[in-house]
C-alpha cells in the first residue's frame, strides 16, 4: 500500500474572473521510504502539492488517499491529530518562536501530546544531539546561525518521530556549507526509514533524492528515479543551460505585450500655427508704420 497516492487532484484559489488553478489534475504515487525532490519555477505549485500532503490545505477536486484512507472524509481534529503525529515540517523561514530557546522550540510539539515537562526537555535535548546543536540549546533563535536554526527546526519536525517529513525549501537562506548539512541531516533521515518529500530550486541537492517530480503551471511534466549521489539527467539539462531565443521568439514577445496592454483611445490632432504667415503680417505692419 502507498504512503500517498493523489488522483486527478486540482486547487483553485478565488471565484470567477479572479479564479486561479494552482494545481492541475495531478495524478502521483510515492511509496514508503522513498526520497523526493520536487523541483520547478516559483508559481508552479510546488508548495500547494506540499500543502496538500501535508493536510495543510484540501483539493477542490480529485482523491486524495494517506495510507489508503481518504483525506477528504477527515474532520478537522482528526487531521490535526495526523500532522502532530505523522507528519514533519521543516519551512525555509524556520518559524521558530523567538521568544523560546531552541529546548523549548523542539519540546514544544511534545507539550501537545501532553507528554510531561522533565520528559520533554529530556527528548528534545536528544533530538538536538542528534542533529548537532544541543551545546546551542539555551540560546534564543536570534542568537544562531542560518544553519543552526535549520537544525533546530529539523530537530523539532522529528521529535514526534514522523512517519513523514516535508520540506519546503528547507536550504533557501542558507549558504552552501549549511545547505550540505541540512540535507545531510535529510538523508539520515531517509535512512532510518522515513519518506523526505523536499521542494528546492537548486538541481545540486537532487544528489540526495531518489525521485525527481518536475513541476511546470500546477501539473507534473516530468517524474524521474534517480541514482543517490548524481545529479537528475533532467535537472542538469534544464537547469544547466541557458535557453537561446531566435528573432521570432523576441517578436512573440513583443507581440504578447502589445496585446496585454490596453488599447488607448487616439489622441486628437494639435493644432499648427503657421509661424511663417503670422510673421510675414508682423513684418507688413512694421513697414506701415515706418512710412507714415
Amino acid at each position: 500500500m502507498a504512503l500517498i497516492e493523489l488522483q486527478d487532484v486540482s486547487k483553485l484559489y478565488g471565484f470567477g474572473d479572479a479564479t486561479t488553478l494552482a494545481l492541475d489534475e495531478v495524478t502521483i504515487t510515492i511509496e514508503k521510504g522513498e526520497f523526493v525532490a520536487v523541483m520547478g519555477p516559483s508559481g508552479c505549485g510546488k508548495s500547494t502539492l506540499l500543502n496538500m500532503i501535508g493536510l495543510l490545505d484540501r483539493p477542490s477536486h480529485g482523491q486524495y488517499h494517506l495510507e489508503g484512507k481518504p483525506v477528504a472524509r477527515l474532520t478537522p481534529n482528526v487531521a490535526a491529530k495526523i500532522r502532530r503525529d505523522k507528519i514533519g515540517f521543516i519551512f525555509q523561514s524556520y518559524n521558530l518562536l523567538p521568544r523560546l530557546t531552541a529546548l523549548e522550540n523542539v519540546a514544544l510539539p511534545l507539550g501537545y501530546k501532553g507528554v510531561p515537562l522533565s520528559k520533554r526537555l529530556k527528548t528534545a535535548s536528544q533530538m538536538l544531539e542528534r542533529v548537532g546543536v544541543q551545546n546551542r540549546e539555551y540560546y534564543l533563535p536570534g542568537q544562531l546561525s542560518g544553519g543552526q536554526a535549520q537544525c533546530v527546526t529539523i530537530a523539532r519536525a522529528l521529535v514526534n518521530n514522523p512517519r513523514l517529513i516535508i520540506a519546503d525549501e528547507p536550504t533557501g537562506n542558507l549558504d552552501s556549507s549549511s545547505s550540505r548539512l541540512v540535507m545531510e541531516l535529510l538523508s539520515d533521515i531517509h535512512k532510518m526509514g522515513n519518506t523526505v518529500i523536499f521542494v528546492t530550486h537548486n538541481p545540486e541537492l537532487t544528489r540526495f533524492a531518489t525521485r525527481v517530480i518536475y513541476m511546470h503551471d500546477g501539473s507534473i511534466i516530468h517524474d524521474e528515479r534517480t541514482v543517490v549521489g548524481q545529479v537528475a539527467s533532467t535537472a542538469r539539462k534544464v537547469l544547466y543551460t541557458v535557453p537561446a531565443t531566435s528573432e521570432e521568439d523576441d517578436l512573440a514577445g513583443v507581440s504578447v505585450l502589445m496585446k496585454a496592454l490596453p488599447d488607448k483611445p487616439p489622441s486628437p490632432p494639435k493644432k499648427t500655427v503657421r509661424k511663417s504667415t503670422s510673421r510675414r503680417r508682423q513684418v507688413a505692419r512694421r513697414g506701415r508704420r515706418t512710412r507714415t
